[in-house]
């Protein structure tokens, strides 16, 4: 839609923009529909991490500056506090870079008016800590306790379009063990949400 707008369609550098996120968001498609697939292995505990040296802070740049074109036509921002002093981890690329746009695009979502998203790493024993925090409608106890349950949704009450099939939270919890990390989540109903996961530096 921004590319056919007459405003941008004459501005090489914004078309430029645009079209290699419309590149990036294909390649994370192209995962996504991988990590469907990669759920049914799941289930069957039957998956291998392909482990390699990963840049957090890479991948979170990324992810923020792609989840940004959407924050910002709801008139919010997303943006990275990122005071990890060593952001290299062992884990796989994929699986990791999932995690991260899972949760952006969750705080996204459950955001309905201009989102505030913060993305937070720092440093701790032995790996990283990465907090992404919105605030958002939130969530109360109830609703926490099976926010990893595989195909479990928030209701959403007015909000209509918040799409996708539930797997994103069972899946992120799934790797998080994979990557023998950690995930806690803290949230208010109608103050937001605050995921904290932890990345050890060695598998």
């Amino acid at each position: 839609d921004s590319i056919t707008s007459p405003m941008i369609a004459g501005k090489a550098d914004k078309v430029g923009r645009f079209a290699n996120i419309i590149k990036q968001e294909n390649k994370r498609m192209n995962s996504q529909v991988e990590k469907v697939l990669q759920m049914a292995l799941i289930d069957k505990r039957d998956f291998s991490l392909k482990v390699s040296d990963v840049n957090l802070h890479d991948i979170i740049y990324n992810a923020v500056e792609n989840i940004n074109l959407q924050v910002e036509q709801k008139g919010g921002k997303a943006r990275a506090e990122l005071q990890a002093s060593n952001p290299m981890v062992e884990g796989d690329n994929i699986h990791i870079s999932n995690i991260i746009n899972n949760l952006l695009d969750n705080a996204n979502k459950y955001s309905p008016d201009a989102p505030e998203i913060i993305v937070h790493t720092r440093d701790v024993p032995n790996g990283v800590e990465v907090t992404i925090s919105d605030k958002g409608i939130g969530m109360n106890k109830e609703q926490l306790k099976h926010i990893f349950d595989k195909f479990y949704r928030v209701h959403t009450g007015d909000v209509h379009d918040v799409k996708g099939f539930g797997l994103g939270l069972s899946y992120v919890k799934v790797m998080m063990t994979a990557h023998k990390g950690q995930i806690d989540v803290k949230s208010e109903l109608g103050k937001g949400s605050s995921f904290t996961l932890f990345f050890p530096y060695k598998q």
